[in-house]
């Protein structure tokens, strides 16, 4: 998990000791040092040992009902803005396109920052879904408008189908997250973040829709590599969750993953639009 800054830093702290887990100074019973032991009594056993355990959220550990409730409350938010984006887009075009490209400028700011901050920052997370689904809602309104009522609804499904698959077949072990398996995915994606950025400036330049390709078979070629690229990204995010939860990640770090596992969805998303809006155009 090298390539990743935010596993990278569960790493190195799980090999220190989680919230002073397991790197604890030695002492005796009850904090006293050596030299001043003593015992407890009888009744004092016995009501050690009728205490229930303590959980994660007692100890201040990530859990999966973590993660869940924060994915849920930034999905919120990017629907939320989301839908005002649209709804202004709608309205006004020129204000709509100031959300399109300040949307995403400030994600791609946002989200370094986030990425490689020494500490984690929910108002910065927060601050990136409310960007992220003004970005989201312009976007749907453009490729709705431009090409066809119901295509927006359409990347919504495939992407929710796509998310219930991609679950189901990690789950069952279907799809093996490795560190082979981790590398390659990473690798491929900078790649692709590299010919996103260089495909953008050509289709700025050229005056092309999609850049690269166009509407035509290699145009539809990458759009499947992405969507798919997007896809086995997921599977990333699922078992970077159950890593956490089971190395004992401080309960912080669920708005980190939260974060990382929304931006995989939106960006599967963005994929989907552009690949219905190919065969659309074709």
């Amino acid at each position: 998990m090298a390539s990743n800054p935010v596993f990278d830093r569960i790493e190195r702290e799980g090999r220190k000791g989680y919230a002073g887990f397991g790197n604890q100074p030695t002492t005796q019973a009850y904090g006293q040092p050596y030299g001043q032991q003593s015992y407890p009594t009888p009744g004092q056993l016995q009501d050690m040992y009728n205490r229930p355990s303590a959980g994660p959220n007692q100890t201040g550990r990530v859990t999966m009902d973590d993660v869940v409730m924060k994915t849920l409350t930034l999905f919120g938010i990017v629907l939320a803005t989301g839908a005002f984006g649209w709804i202004v887009s709608d309205q006004n075009r020129a204000l709509g396109q100031m959300f399109w490209m300040g949307g995403m400028i400030g994600t791609l700011i946002l989200g370094l920052v986030i990425a490689f901050k020494k500490t984690i920052s929910v108002p910065l997370i927060i601050g990136y879904a409310a960007l992220e689904g003004l970005f989201v809602g312009a976007v749907s309104n453009f490729f709705n408008d431009f090409y066809g009522e119901g295509l927006v609804s359409t990347a919504v499904v495939a992407t929710l189908a796509t998310f219930a698959g991609m679950f189901l077949a990690y789950k069952s072990g279907l799809i093996k997250v490795t560190n082979k398996f981790r590398r390659i995915v990473t690798l491929m994606i900078f790649g692709y973040a590299i010919f996103a950025v260089v495909n953008f400036i050509f289709a700025m330049v050229s005056d092309t829709p999609f850049g690269f390709g166009g509407t035509g078979g290699l145009g539809i070629a990458l759009s499947l590599f992405a969507v798919g690229l997007a896809s086995l990204s997921l599977a990333l995010d699922f078992d970077s969750i159950d890593q956490a939860v089971r190395t004992g990640a401080p309960q912080q770090y669920s708005w980190l993953l939260a974060h990382g596992l929304i931006v995989t969805l939106v960006w599967l998303y963005i994929e989907f639009l552009r690949l219905l809006a190919r065969l659309r155009s074709e």
